[in-house]
């Protein structure tokens, strides 16, 4: 009989272990691709990345596409439980806990390859048109610079192919979100336009849990531990590899 009772004991600590773990998440964030869109695999490479690391640390997951705006707000009311694709600022500390970096934002110049520009400051880049999105912040420095040439536009789209036609010298964007929609242009447009070596801002790219989630510290401690673990078995990479990057 006590046999019985350590087995019925060790099944109910079995169950309360499982249910602590499977954790259902409410992930969010905007549509951003390649890191996150509900269009694409595994609603795109940031959500891949975060979804997989939760899972390693026990903890299932639901992702839903909402405007920016609504996403930090829901996670702030604790509406969602994670943000999957947040830079650093202070005040967001006030609505959920940070994780490590997973990611780093590398926005960077393009140009045509047939035109000589070297960029080390931005005084360099004063004499040029820069092809610019609208409502974009790019940096502090960028977007507050007078001097520069910013012509508006609708989108990365619209601006890439202005450089290929040499009707601007230069745009810019987020390196991956750059590779992401140059892949889908023409060759035409996609072999006359090139990086400039050196980025303008690097951002690194964390997880945002909501401080109304009462284990927003142990999933932050796993999301970390798992990431780190995934770097060193080569799913991080892989997973990378997946989607293109």
């Amino acid at each position: 009989m006590p046999r019985l009772h350590r087995a019925f004991a060790l099944i109910g600590l079995l169950l309360l272990t499982q249910s602590a773990t499977a954790e259902k998440l409410r992930l969010v964030a905007d549509a951003w691709p390649p890191f996150t869109d509900a269009t694409l695999v595994n609603g795109g490479l940031a959500t891949d990345i975060v979804s997989t690391a939760l899972a390693r640390a026990g903890y299932a997951s639901d992702f839903e596409q909402v405007p920016w705006a609504r996403a930090l707000l829901g996670v702030g009311e604790g509406r969602y439980d994670v943000l999957v694709n947040a830079w650093y600022t202070d005040d967001r500390t006030k609505l959920g806990q940070f994780s490590g970096e997973y990611l780093l934002n590398r926005v960077r110049f393009l140009k045509r390859k047939d035109t000589p520009i070297e960029y080390n400051n931005l005084e360099q880049l004063h004499a040029y048109p820069i092809a610019v999105v609208r409502g974009y912040a790019y940096s502090t420095e960028f977007d507050d610079d007078v001097a520069l040439q910013k012509v508006p536009v609708h989108s990365f789209s619209m601006a890439v192919r202005m450089v290929a036609a040499n009707r601007v010298k230069l745009t810019l964007e987020d390196e991956y979100v750059a590779r992401y929609y140059l892949a889908r242009e023409s060759s035409k447009v996609r072999n006359a336009v090139e990086f400039l070596p050196k980025p303008l801002s690097e951002n690194s790219l964390h997880i945002l849990v909501s401080l109304k989630n009462p284990r927003h510290e142990q999933i932050v401690a796993g999301f970390d531990r798992e990431i780190a673990a995934m770097k060193v078995d080569g799913s991080y990479q892989r997973l990378m590899k997946q989607h293109g990057l």
